[in-house]
């Protein structure tokens, strides 16, 4: 089980979008992609297959997943995760301030 999903919300912690916020659109390995964090322009060729025009284009780049943090809602900041087992062999992630279970 991963510390980070996708469709979680997280908190950048360090690199140039330092504080933002945005949520994990896609997990690659050890890396992340996450929605209006990273932003890179790339020049792409036009593929008139895939119906894809040429040009600058902008787009999310990863981030390695140790630069994020899961946002907490209860108090708007990134925090640390933990695992808990259940009674019925199910592992949890919990908040390690709290404890709170971090899926509802």
């Amino acid at each position: 089980m991963n510390r980070i999903r996708k469709g979680d919300q997280v908190v950048v912690i360090t690199g140039k979008d330092k504080g933002k916020q945005g949520e994990i659109v896609r997990v690659l390995g050890d890396k992340v992609v996450v929605s209006n964090i990273n932003v890179v322009k790339r020049h792409t060729k036009p593929n008139p297959q895939a119906g894809q025009p040429g040009g600058i284009v902008e787009r999310e780049a990863p981030i390695h997943a140790s630069n994020v943090m899961l946002l907490n809602p209860a108090t708007g900041k990134g925090e640390r995760i933990a695992f808990k087992m259940l009674e019925d062999g199910r592992k949890l992630r919990v908040f390690r301030s709290s404890g709170e279970a971090v899926d509802a």
